[in-house]
């Protein structure tokens, strides 16, 4: 993170709706990165054994009141399952000023159910992070509310990027960026699995065809953001005539793991449209 971007969140009061996975990455995240110092952040969460957890870990402070969160933060996170959105937006509401911006990391949920249910000029960003934020390499995307600045945009590029890499995007691909880096970890963990048994299959032991396998993925992915060259050139390189990794790779294609892999992302966000849908509708009721 650039001292700019950190200056972005300097002076911010972050709360936290929900003390989840996420949640807790984000602060994780923002307090790694020094760009937000530990009174800075407040969490809220009806779990009071997960608050304690959270206190406890980070020095940050905590609450049941999620209208007395709102109050006192000028950023708010929606951090909460989407299917539990509905319960935490009318306190929200009620604690909001209008300089306050809201941050909503709540899956499927679209920008215009959230605008509908929150006072009118809310300034509203939504994200689409994956659980690799955990471990402060998260690929997020995120999309601007009508009312939002861009002013709004920065601060939250800048809560993410202390957990990632971050994109700005039109909403309307949000669907498509949860098909590919939204349910991506779980394609790669698949993957890591597969090269796994492989190498146990040709003799390797379980642990260290994991660790190997696991390595190989990390090392390709950093490779290639490092260098920015394009896979497929990359990939050649490594690609010797008539050797090891042709013939892998042949057998790749043979089984038709190019298509698949590009099925499973349009599968994915097709299913993440239907599912935004089916929230917006519920949120409207």
């Amino acid at each position: 993170m650039t001292e700019r971007e950190e200056a972005r969140l300097q002076g911010r009061k972050i709360g936290f709706l929900g003390g989840g996975n996420m949640a807790e990455a984000l602060i994780r995240g923002l307090l790694h990165s020094d760009s937000v110092k530990p009174e800075q952040i407040e969490v809220s969460d009806l779990k009071a054994e997960r608050l304690a957890e959270l206190h406890t870990r980070y020095g940050i402070a905590t609450t049941t009141d999620n209208e007395a969160l709102s109050r006192w933060a000028d950023v708010l996170v929606i951090a909460v399952k989407p299917q539990i959105v509905d319960r935490i937006l009318a306190p929200l509401a009620a604690g909001l000023a209008p300089s306050d911006v809201v941050i909503s990391v709540a899956a499927g949920v679209p920008i215009e159910a959230l605008e509908a249910r929150l006072p009118a000029g809310t300034r509203l960003i939504r994200s689409m992070p994956n659980t690799a934020a955990i471990v402060l390499a998260g690929a997020t995307a995120i999309s601007a509310g009508t009312h939002a600045t861009t002013e709004d945009v920065e601060v939250a590029r800048a809560m993410f990027q202390a957990v990632g890499r971050v994109v700005v995007l039109d909403e309307s691909l949000l669907d498509a960026v949860t098909g590919l880096s939204g349910s991506g970890p779980a394609y790669i963990m698949l993957m890591i699995e597969a090269l796994a048994d492989g190498g146990v299959k040709v003799g390797l032991g379980r642990d260290a065809a994991l660790l190997l396998a696991a390595q190989t993925v990390y090392g390709a992915a950093k490779l290639q953001l490092e260098t920015g060259e394009h896979p497929g050139r990359l990939k050649d390189q490594v690609t010797s005539p008539g050797g090891t990794a042709i013939a892998g790779l042949h057998t790749l294609e043979s089984g038709g793991l190019r298509r698949t892999l590009i099925d499973a992302v349009e599968a994915a966000a097709n299913r993440s449209a239907e599912l935004g849908l089916q929230m917006s509708a519920k949120l409207r009721r």
